[in-house]
């Protein structure tokens, strides 16, 4: 871990604006010591934005690969992700699904260390504080969902999860939290973001209070807390709640739906290496949606023979994996269900869907009781959310409650399944992790 954080400390150097670095010879490094600095290494899209791990993408259902796309990835744990390998990374040595939320997280810690020691009680300073927490806990995010178990609240006080990096003193020692203790961190920094943060920004690449509220809406959903998902839902969609009516998109467009669009509350991407081009969309998820169904047109096409992804709310083949209203719809709604407000659930979901169907061709969805109105929720969450790094997650936490999904391959023949509730369901944490720290290692 050290050796890590001399590297992010050499990357630092070399990423960022200048205006922070001095060019005295006889100093090594000078860290940034004023407000414009600090918020400069949290606008380095580069690195809190765009490199979100894809490797969870790859191992769900969303999609299937042909044996010549599969060889032709050059990355063998990208390879072998998509076969949940059990050995997934075969001796290689950087993991960029580790090391790349730990520099955000060190990025944000850098700030939130400077915000200590010369930030004042300036709303801009706040902002920044605000800012760091939200960035330090999107890496948390993401991590969790990779290197730890689903939260399951019976055991979550005594499973591992990650290691929680709190300072940018590269000489804390480095052990692995509980997941109790992993949500709650995430849990408190994203609560005191939503506080300091301002409602609206400029920019899509910066947080703002709605997409505080957003993620605590999504955690406390994998955490089967209802009522407070459904709390933090409603308080998002309070500032932000547009829906796109997809009628008024182009079909011929190669990517119909824009960047920084109005339902996109925080803007990240998943790396490249799930990019859409690469993955061919599974025929049953296609089949799912009705003819008038305009996600139909709006999320796929077909690109020499072979059905496509096209919906990604980057504008782009990268995949979208940020903050938009349409998951706050579906979160509040299934909350609502599953708390048996089935009318509450049935009225979000029909929101949302009425934007999504043909012109005077949706019939709103019904349901007799609170689990059926469920169950039209989790279709309709399906379909909206294709494609947006959030499957893997669901797959987690959806088997952890009994809905057994098993997920195969016919690659080439060989035919590869993923049990439900999998040990392989978490990713092992990289060899030279373990050796450096001495952390226990994820069972496989």
């Amino acid at each position: 871990m050290r050796v890590y954080a001399i590297v992010l400390l050499m990357m630092l150097c070399t990423s960022c604006t200048k205006d922070f670095l001095d060019a005295k010879p006889d100093e090594s490094l000078v860290v940034p010591n004023r407000l414009r600095d600090f918020q400069a290494l949290l606008d380095n899209s580069q690195v809190m934005n765009t490199r979100h791990p894809s490797i969870g993408q790859l191992g769900t259902d969303d999609f299937y690969m042909t044996y010549d796309r599969w060889t032709s990835y050059s990355t063998t744990r990208y390879r072998n992700a998509y076969r949940w390998t059990p050995d997934l990374y075969e001796g290689d040595q950087r993991v960029i699904e580790w090391d790349y939320p730990y520099q955000q997280v060190f990025y944000a810690n850098l700030v939130l260390d400077g915000v200590t020691q010369y930030g004042n009680n300036d709303d801009s300073w706040k902002q920044l504080k605000g800012a760091a927490l939200f960035y330090r806990s999107y890496g948390y995010y993401q991590l969790a969902q990779l290197f730890c178990k689903p939260y399951v609240t019976a055991t979550a006080a005594d499973d591992l999860g990650i290691p929680l990096r709190n300072s940018a003193d590269v000489n804390e020692p480095v052990t692995r939290a509980t997941i109790a203790a992993t949500y709650q961190q995430m849990l408190s920094d994203f609560t005191v973001a939503a506080e300091l943060l301002p409602v609206t920004q400029t920019n899509k690449l910066r947080p703002i209070k709605a997409a505080a509220h957003a993620m605590l809406a999504r955690l406390y959903l994998l955490m089967g807390d209802y009522a407070k998902a459904k709390e933090a839902a409603k308080a998002a969609l309070v500032s932000h709640n547009t829906l796109i009516d997809y009628n008024t998109l182009s079909s011929s467009a190669s990517f119909p739906l824009a960047r920084y669009n109005p339902e996109v509350i925080f803007h990240s991407v998943l790396l490249s290496d799930a990019s859409a081009g690469r993955l061919s969309v599974d025929s049953n998820l296609y089949a799912s949606y009705a003819v008038t169904d305009k996600r139909r047109v709006a999320f796929y096409r077909l690109n020499s023979g072979r059905l496509i992804f096209r919906g990604s709310y980057d504008g782009s083949a990268l995949l979208f994996n940020g903050l938009a209203t349409d998951e706050l719809i579906l979160i509040a709604a299934e909350c609502e269900a599953r708390l048996g407000e089935m009318q509450a659930a049935l009225d979000d979901l029909n929101q949302l869907l009425l934007k999504r169907y043909q012109t005077g061709s949706f019939v709103p969805l019904i349901a007799a009781t609170a689990e059926e109105a469920l169950q039209h929720v989790l279709t309709e969450r399906r379909k909206e959310l294709a494609f947006r790094g959030i499957r893997w997650s669901d797959l987690r936490r959806l088997n952890t409650q009994g809905s057994s999904i098993t997920l195969t391959r016919n690659l080439n023949g060989e035919m590869i399944t993923l049990l439900p509730n999998s040990p392989l369901y978490v990713l092992p944490i990289p060899d030279i992790v373990i050796r450096l720290s001495g952390i226990e290692q994820n069972p496989r």
